[in-house]
């Protein structure tokens, strides 16, 4: 079931496209559209807080009457006033908009002079030919493309995980880049910004004039195309499968095409997040200015355009790293000079959560050790799994009694090389207990506590059990909190705000596993952490060769989190990070 937040951001979403439609207030189109953004963003459940005017009314960007609805939603489970929007509209009217290409114009488009209620209805329609074709905005080219359109929502997923995209924008920048006259090339939208899934991929060319026709045709003859849906010569569209293999993952790959003196200005803009670019804009109105995708003007002359840091200096500002561009009160501390240096990926140089042959893993201790040499790392802790998991190999305490001795072996013929530590994963129960017992905690230098089973326990429940696991006076690292599998399963929903609080008197760390399957913590319970003076650990939970280069996507959700290299334990010196492991033992 999904949580308070992410019921209560659909709902007034739902308003916000309802209101839209309608085409009656955009003020409350507006204030229904940030109410989703802020309470989706949450890091604490609104369950938790409960229908508390006063508290709610002091989280930022809620006001007195979203929280008054968010009140009633807490108390009756549901907004009266939602349920009114929808009786304004046919039944089946919003499901339209769940259909790629299609917004809440469009539909309104479609209801109000084509009778069109439901999808079923515009399935008929099309099968009729172009009689649409009349409408304003529509034609024969825009038609075929709903076609194409609904069938793609009947067959493909909405969004991918990043680590699903990532590396084939990367690809896709790469290819472009080698096409005569392309002079810059980038991935923007949700991407660039680090975000844990994509609907879809955006990708910006700057070019010389008069190449874009050979740009776009080089586009859209790239091998993981499907299907062109259009092409121009500023924008085409494409559906790529990702997996390369015929069987992946469907998305749309947008390109568009700018002159090189509006780049940085139109990798401002597509980069995003809407709500930035919002307010930036009105950065620009509030000097007299216009910003748009094409640049910085003042009147029709443009005084900046062609990098973003050109658009940000001329606005008074530093250049904000992308994933920070969430309209959270960023281009505040940008103005006060207090925007953090946020980690990077060169900054990481432990791994404290991988796995060996010893349980699931696919190498042995050596060849991990050694892995994490030529990653340039100085740490790494081998941590296979505890007996509760079966299906995982886990070791019994024999096993584990043995292995320590494996991994001690193999620390010392390494020795000088890296540092290399005998740990374990360890099952946090279904009562918060631990799979082993602590004298055998004990004898480990590194105890990752983590919940695998009993992922739907309900939250005061859940709570209990992760503080429990982090009071034990062996626990190190509390790994992967909720246990959450994304687009697969929600996992638990903690009061993470008790979870971070207890392991702020403890001084563990908070893992923030790399694993694009993962991201758990989420970039918003990172912020909670650090803003509590908990340190993260930052690890792949690596079983494999090439697991470790997942690490990408957890610093891009730590850098969305506002997070430092002196807020992750992985940042530290050797012997910096082997007295914090060792304080954390018996506290």
């Amino acid at each position: 079931m999904a949580s308070t937040n992410a019921q209560l951001a659909a709902v007034f979403e739902r308003m916000a496209e309802i209101e839209q439609i309608l085409g009656d207030n955009p003020f409350r189109v507006n204030a229904f559209s940030k109410a989703a953004r802020v309470v989706g963003d949450l890091a604490q459940d609104v369950a938790q807080i409960g229908p508390d005017m006063e508290k709610l009314m002091q989280i930022e960007g809620i006001g007195k009457g979203i929280a008054q609805r968010i009140c009633e939603f807490l108390t009756t489970g549901k907004i009266k006033e939602h349920d009114e929007l929808l009786k304004k509209v046919p039944k089946g009217l919003p499901g339209l908009l769940e259909v790629p290409g299609l917004g809440p114009k469009t539909v309104a488009l479609l209801w109000k002079h084509a009778g069109i209620e439901d999808v079923e209805g515009l399935k008929e329609k099309l099968k009729q030919g172009d009689e649409l074709a009349h409408l304003p905005g529509m034609g024969a080219k825009k038609l075929e493309n709903l076609r194409k359109s609904l069938l793609f929502a009947e067959t493909a997923h909405v969004r991918v995980r990043i680590g699903q995209a990532l590396p084939v924008a990367v690809w896709l920048v790469e290819q472009l880049r080698k096409v005569k006259g392309v002079e810059r090339a980038d991935y923007a939208g949700s991407l660039r910004r680090g975000k844990e899934t994509i609907g879809d991929i955006d990708l910006l060319v700057g070019a010389e004039e008069g190449v874009a026709e050979g740009v776009s045709g080089a586009f859209i003859q790239l091998r993981l195309v499907t299907e062109v849906l259009a092409r121009g010569p500023t924008k085409s569209s494409v559906r790529m499968d990702l997996s390369g293999e015929g069987d992946g993952p469907i998305v749309q790959a947008d390109l568009r095409i700018v002159g090189v003196e509006s780049y940085g200005a139109a990798l401002l803009y597509f980069t995003g997040s809407k709500e930035f670019n919002v307010a930036l804009r009105q950065r620009a109105i509030d000097r007299g200015w216009r910003l748009n995708e094409y640049g910085l003007f003042d009147g029709k002359r443009m005084v900046a355009g062609g990098t973003e840091e050109e658009v940000f200096k001329k606005l008074g500002l530093p250049w904000l790293p992308p994933e920070m561009r969430e309209d959270r009160g960023e281009l505040a501390l940008a103005e006060k000079g207090k925007l953090p240096a946020l980690i990077e990926l060169k900054d990481i140089r432990a791994e404290l959560h991988a796995h060996t042959t010893a349980s699931d893993g696919r190498w042995s201790v050596r060849e991990l050790a050694l892995a994490a040499v030529e990653r340039g790392f100085h740490t790494v802790a081998v941590t296979d799994h505890s007996k509760s998991q079966v299906i995982a190999n886990g070791l019994s305490e024999q096993r584990l009694q043995e292995h320590i001795e494996e991994v001690r072996r193999v620390a010392r013929e390494l020795k000088g090389t890296i540092t290399v530590l005998a740990g374990s994963e360890v099952d946090i129960l279904a009562d918060g207990s631990l799979d082993y017992p602590d004298s055998l905690l004990k004898e480990l230098d590194v105890v990752v506590a983590a919940p695998h089973g009993g992922l739907s326990q309900e939250p005061a429940k859940a709570t209990a059990r992760l503080i429990r696991a982090i009071e034990n006076p062996y626990v190190t690292i509390l790994a992967h909190p909720t246990g959450r599998l994304i687009g697969r399963r929600e996992g638990l929903s903690p009061d993470m705000k008790e979870v971070i609080a207890a392991a702020a008197r403890r001084g563990v760390a908070l893992e923030l596993n790399a694993n694009s399957w993962r991201l758990d913590l989420r970039d918003t319970h990172a912020r909670m952490a650090i803003d509590a003076g908990v340190k993260l650990a930052i690890n792949t939970d690596a079983h494999g060769p090439g697991d470790l280069d997942q690490l990408v996507y957890g610093v891009l959700t730590a850098r969305r989190a506002g997070v430092t290299k002196q807020d992750v334990i992985n940042c530290m010196p050797r012997a910096a990070l082997a007295k914090w492991v060792k304080a954390t033992r018996g506290n």
